[in-house]
């Protein structure tokens, strides 16, 4: 009977051991690091696309340069009911959004969209244009009178219109529909926070 080397057993399952835990972390998004400027720390490898991640490493550099607060850049694309939207804006300074709160604009704006009735107007507007009578039906309103009651503010604040195509229709206005997707954007990334990196509690430290 052949003696079994456990010696040598024990270091080649050691190696295998080794060889899958580098396999598994190949598989893995790089785990974001920071590189501290003067006053900005510079996020590297936030996501698992690499151009995501140079353009945000650009935006912390442009941001140490100009000795603002932050600057954002961002994309979108929304298409539904044959109609399509398409946006691009860059490196917009953060102190110029911040200025929408001062302002009191930014909660006229979400007085204006923030009732569960509009918003589910706003929804229905999204996927088509709309009649009120579809309305009614798709948000279970009681009356014509109900949605335009609700619709009165849309468009007041002009993010709502006759659809110029279809009389009796409703449409979100073409360069609005950046606005309400980018705000639900923002919503999301408030209650999922995969890809937001930070040193908030760093700089509370110091």
């Amino acid at each position: 009977m052949t003696e079994r080397d456990y010696g040598k057993e024990i270091d080649a399952l050691r190696e295998q051991l080794e060889n899958l835990q580098d396999m598994v972390q190949a598989s893995l998004p790089n785990k974001p690091s920071a590189k501290k400027l003067e006053s900005v720390q510079v996020m590297q490898g936030m996501h698992p696309d690499s151009r995501l991640s140079d353009l945000m490493e650009e935006l912390c550099h442009k941001t140490e340069e100009r000795n603002g607060s932050g600057l954002v850049s961002y994309l979108g694309i929304y298409q539904s009911g044959g109609r399509q939207s398409n946006w691009i804006r860059s490196t917009v300074p953060t102190e110029d959004l911040l200025s929408l709160i001062e302002s009191g604009i930014a909660s006229k704006v979400l007085a204006c969209i923030g009732n569960p009735n509009r918003l589910a107007i706003l929804l229905e507007i999204l996927r088509g244009p709309k009649s009120v009578t579809a309305l009614v039906e798709k948000c279970g309103f009681g009356s014509t009178g109900q949605v335009y009651h609700h619709m009165k503010p849309l468009l007041a604040a002009d993010i709502v219109v006759e659809d110029e195509h279809q009389k009796g229709f409703y449409v979100i206005q073409p360069h609005k529909v950046q606005g309400v997707i980018m705000l639900l954007t923002g919503i999301s990334d408030m209650v999922d926070e995969t890809f937001t990196k930070g040193t908030w509690n760093d700089a509370e430290e110091n």
